[in-house]
């Protein structure tokens, strides 16, 4: 899964931040629901015009995030 074919950042859209292609609705928010115990079931049931792989798409920016490393200069 690469999840730049599914979260997309648009200046115009959520002042930028990283949503699921097509919608309003951003990764962080489904990262939240993930993060509070909601399965994925019960996200696509509240936001049917996601897919589990948007679903799957938002862990896998997180990681992506989490196993960023800067270099201190």
């Amino acid at each position: 899964m690469n999840w730049r074919e599914r979260i997309t950042s648009d200046p115009q859209i959520l002042h930028g931040k990283p949503c699921i292609k097509g919608t309003r609705i951003p990764a962080a928010l489904l990262l939240g629901y993930l993060a509070a115990g909601r399965g994925a079931d019960a996200i696509l049931r509240e936001f049917p015009d996601l897919t589990q792989e948007d679903v799957a798409a938002s862990l896998d920016y997180a990681r992506d995030l989490a196993e960023f490393t800067s270099v201190a200069t």
